[in-house]
């Protein structure tokens, strides 16, 4: 009998086909020629578990989410746990779903104590409120429980902050940040500049303070000088105080009064001396005089014998009297001619 190439070709598409399913199931942890036990699960939020996530007892996968079925209304939503470990689960076991923000969710079996082992087609104890479920997580892992409360109160915040902080805000986060990379730079600068300031060998304040404590050292070493200054200003102080002012002053505008009345004398016509520097007439005669005298000088110095006669046989010299003063030629410079 000849078989077609339709036939062989059918045939190796349905081959194909039944090893991609196979395959695929195998890859998803299925496998059809092994019996495998199934477990349920009901929770009101499965918080993200999907379908293939893992199945895990103190860390170990035991086995994998195969379906999610929440009905029309999704109030109560069951999820199918496939065994693929054999193990034995007590009934007093819970079902929690650990979320996780970075990796994949997971169903977490947190084992019971009792002796009494679930079955294929019995239901794990889960939480259906929020209230009943801390209580029993609080029970059974108090660390979880509190790691639990902290992501609650994280993804409540966060929720806070995406509803809040809208573009505008986000940038001007964003340029508050620069900013304070800005001041920190600023401080940085201002801490290394302080303690150059504050260096105990090469420091301005260190040398300040040397230079501080050498001026108080002096002040030490100038007491007994100082002490003297302040003595003889404390005795000029109070020879200043016991001085009589009012009369010194009194005495003061006395003389400076009688000073007055004295330029006012010599400035009028009245006494000898107001009328030597304001009368005239003394200034001719005294001129006068000055004039007559140089003449008779200059008379007695030409005509000598006219006013001593020395010779017994002489005469005197008479006529030719001198009638003006003659021209000093003893004035003369040498070497000089009139």
């Amino acid at each position: 009998m000849k078989i077609s190439n339709e036939t062989k070709i059918g045939a190796l598409a349905v081959v194909g086909i039944l090893a991609l399913v196979l395959g695929f199931n195998f890859l998803k942890g299925k496998n059809f020629f092994k019996k495998e036990k199934y477990i349920y699960a009901v929770f009101e939020n499965i918080q993200g578990l999907g379908k293939s996530n893992p199945a895990v007892i103190n860390g170990l996968q035991i086995g994998h989410i195969t379906d999610l079925d929440g009905g029309k209304l999704l109030k109560r939503i069951v999820v199918t746990v496939v065994l693929t470990q054999d193990v034995l689960i007590p009934n007093n076991s819970l079902a929690v779903i650990n979320p996780s923000l970075l990796g994949v969710v997971s169903l977490e079996i947190k084992l019971g104590n009792s002796n009494t082992y679930l079955k294929t087609g019995d239901t794990l104890l889960t939480t259906l409120s929020g209230g009943a479920f801390d209580e029993a997580l609080k029970m059974i892992n108090p660390v979880l429980y509190e790691v639990r409360n902290a992501v609650k109160s994280l993804d409540s915040v966060l929720h806070v902050i995406t509803g809040v902080f809208d573009p505008t805000t986000k940038n001007n986060i964003k340029g508050v940040i620069e900013n304070l990379n800005t001041v920190t730079a600023s401080f940085t600068v201002s801490a290394a500049s302080l303690q150059t300031l504050l260096n105990p060998q090469t420091g301005a304040l260190a040398k300040s303070l040397d230079n501080v404590n050498a001026f108080t050292n002096n002040l030490v070493g100038n007491n007994g000088k100082l002490n003297n200054i302040m003595s003889n200003a404390e005795k000029t102080s109070n020879n200043l105080a016991n001085l009589d002012l009012q009369k010194t002053l009194t005495e003061l505008n006395n003389t400076v009064t009688e000073l007055k009345k004295g330029v006012a004398k010599i400035n009028s016509n009245s006494g000898s001396l107001g009328l030597l520097l304001n009368d005239t007439k003394l200034y001719d005669n005294l001129s006068a005089t000055s004039n007559k005298i140089n003449i008779l000088l200059d008379d007695i110095r030409v005509h000598p014998k006219r006013y001593l006669t020395i010779s017994v046989f002489g005469k005197k010299d008479k006529g030719n009297y001198i009638t003006a003063p003659l021209v000093d030629d003893t004035l003369k410079l040498p070497g000089k001619t009139k």
